[in-house]
């Protein structure tokens, strides 16, 4: 187990620098028998599927959003003839043709109505329905998987930043630290720490991880390239900082990215959350290396958004979203789901995408297919309440 001390010498930086990101995001770690990799990114604020991954081919689609670019013809990239990548995530499409990229559509927790933030990424990070009180709930889903797997351990685990992260709260092993104080440090000070810890393996390793954290590597503690504005930088940094642990014994690794929330002006809103999703993605990829092909990202929101634009160019709290799917454990280049139509009828309460499917079955399936967690532990006890339903074959 890591100690305080260690964090204060060595690591320091990592903590400081965290808090002062604008991303306030947290990482947890926790080991798990096996070979392969989860990696569960929450993006908070209600990520926009319509327009991430656009059913362009939908007619509907440009009526309700008469001022939002839409298709291969405002510079999103044609995935199969119906939906297309948003912009800010063509970066990915390499992934998508190697078929380690896809999505889940239409999809959904089983939260309804109430449209609070707070409580969809509680029921999101709880895995429960709306027949149990969250208030009630004192563990995530994620920690529940650990509960039931025989060997599962706390190793190089971490909660780094301020928000608590419920995904993997809970009894079982898992560790965590939050920062208490902030720290800048220019180039010419990043460089004479990375000196003064060079002949120190044990602190040149966390300075590493602390420089990373911060999305500005110094020399050869640069762990993936860096490309694109501060919080690009940040998001590359902490998955970066991710990829390494996930090299060594951790096998789940979850932690979250905030400004989803577009009520305004979303075609240039959203386009900083997106590249800074696509730069997490491609910087696992880079860090993790040999093990990639081990490995599943799962991205999910807490709901999706109104199909109608509203009259500030942005969109409301809605319902049915999407989930964005990565990893060479991926049997990829695919937009899963059963697509309900946007047509007036189709809307759910006349609003919002219908969910044709629980994003908490993709997940479960996710967690049979990596981890071989049976069909009733799943339903039972990680997502009590939930029917998995027929398996999608996301995974190779």
């Amino acid at each position: 187990m890591l100690s305080r001390r260690f964090f204060l010498q060595g690591a320091a930086l990592a903590g400081c620098s965290a808090a002062a990101h604008p991303l306030l995001s947290s990482v947890t770690f926790a080991a798990a028998p096996g070979e392969r990799r989860l990696v569960v990114i929450i993006l908070r604020g209600a990520m926009d599927g319509l327009d991430i991954v656009q059913p362009y081919g939908d007619p509907r689609l440009r009526s309700l959003r008469p001022d939002f670019p839409i298709g291969p013809e405002a510079g999103a990239t044609d995935l199969d003839g119906f939906f297309a990548l948003h912009p800010a995530l063509g970066e990915l499409m390499p992934l998508w043709n190697a078929g380690e990229l896809a999505f889940a559509h239409a999809v959904s927790t089983p939260y309804r109505d109430k449209r609070s933030h707070f409580d969809g990424q509680d029921m999101l990070e709880a895995g429960t329905g709306m027949d149990v009180p969250l208030a009630m709930v004192r563990d995530g889903w994620l920690n529940r998987l650990l509960q039931q797997m025989p060997g599962a351990r706390a190793e190089t685990a971490y909660s780094i930043g301020v928000e608590e992260l419920k995904l993997l709260s809970g009894p079982a092993p898992t560790l965590a630290w939050t920062p208490e104080a902030k720290l800048v440090l220019s180039s010419q000070g990043r460089r004479l720490l990375e000196e003064i810890y060079r002949g120190d393996p044990l602190f040149h390793e966390a300075a590493a991880a602390a420089l990373e954290i911060t999305g500005s590597p110094v020399g050869p503690m640069a762990m993936a390239p860096q490309t694109g504005g501060a919080g690009t930088r940040e998001a590359q940094g902490l998955a970066a900082f991710a990829a390494e642990r996930l090299r060594g014994e951790a096998r789940i690794a979850a932690f979250s990215l905030n400004g989803w929330d577009t009520h305004r002006a979303q075609e240039a809103a959203i386009r900083a959350p997106a590249a800074q999703l696509s730069a997490m993605i491609g910087a696992l990829k880079a860090g993790l290396g040999p093990v990639w092909h081990e490995t599943l990202v799962l991205a999910m929101t807490e709901f999706g958004r109104t199909a109608r634009q509203n009259g500030s160019r942005g969109t409301d709290h809605g319902t049915g979203g999407a989930m964005v799917m990565a990893g060479g454990a991926l049997k990829g280049a695919k937009v899963h789901g059963r697509w309900p139509g946007l047509d007036d009828a189709a809307l759910y309460a006349g609003r919002d995408l219908m969910p044709t499917a629980d994003i908490r079955a993709y997940a479960g399936w996710a967690l049979a297919g990596l981890f071989g967690a049976s069909r009733s532990t799943i339903e039972g006890a990680v997502f009590p309440g939930l029917e998995m339903g027929a398996d999608p074959g996301f995974l190779a």
